[in-house]
């Protein structure tokens, strides 16, 4: 199992970022909240990982923290809750407002989140209801990023949102904007529909 993994990072095609480990670049799927907090490309990165072993694919997961990585590992385990869906949850709100959401049984804040529908909200909030640590930081700030605006309908896309949302939500980001502030901006519009 490899549990953490530091490194230069090479490339960031979200949500797929490849950290060189001696020569070795291991790519790694990580949640738009970790997104947020990746220094520039070839800049030292430090993450937790979660390595997920199928018959046509090993994946290895990226966190920026602990937390986010124990939130993760609950999600897969619930029925219906894939290794994608998790990400996107964890892309839709960090692992603290996840739990205040779960403790305060809301559906609505989940339900916003693309492939999350009243069932799998229903489901989360009884399976989770006792599993999650409790609250305990504040939102993370995003920080830099790169000027590659292509970046952001693809990574929008890879968390579920439809090519005519993506389209509507573009238009309303500023045109020189990152990619990270462009996608947080992005999921924020997203998520007050």
């Amino acid at each position: 199992m490899i549990g953490r993994i530091t490194g230069t990072l090479i490339e960031k095609s979200p949500p797929v970022i490849c950290v060189d480990v001696n020569g070795i670049g291991y790519d790694i799927d990580v949640p738009m909240s970790t997104l947020y907090q990746l220094p520039d490309t070839g800049q030292q990165v430090s993450l937790f990982t979660h390595l997920a072993v199928r018959d046509d694919a090993h994946t290895l997961y990226g966190f920026a923290n602990a937390q986010e990585r124990h939130t993760f590992r609950i999600l897969i385990k619930v029925s219906g809750i894939g290794a994608r869906t998790a990400l996107a949850i964890l892309s839709g709100m960090t692992a603290d407002e996840l739990a205040q959401h779960i403790a305060q049984q809301e559906t609505a804040p989940l339900m916003r989140i693309p492939g999350i529908g009243r069932k799998t909200a229903d489901r989360l909030l009884l399976e989770l209801r006792d599993k999650l640590p409790q609250p305990t930081e504040p939102a993370l700030a995003p920080t830099g990023g790169t000027s590659e605006s292509q970046d952001i309908p693809a990574a929008l896309g890879a968390l579920g949102y439809s090519a005519s949302e993506v389209k509507k939500v573009m238009k309303t980001l500023p045109k020189d904007i990152n990619v990270t502030e462009g996608i947080r901006l992005a999921l924020q519009h997203l998520a007050r529909r």
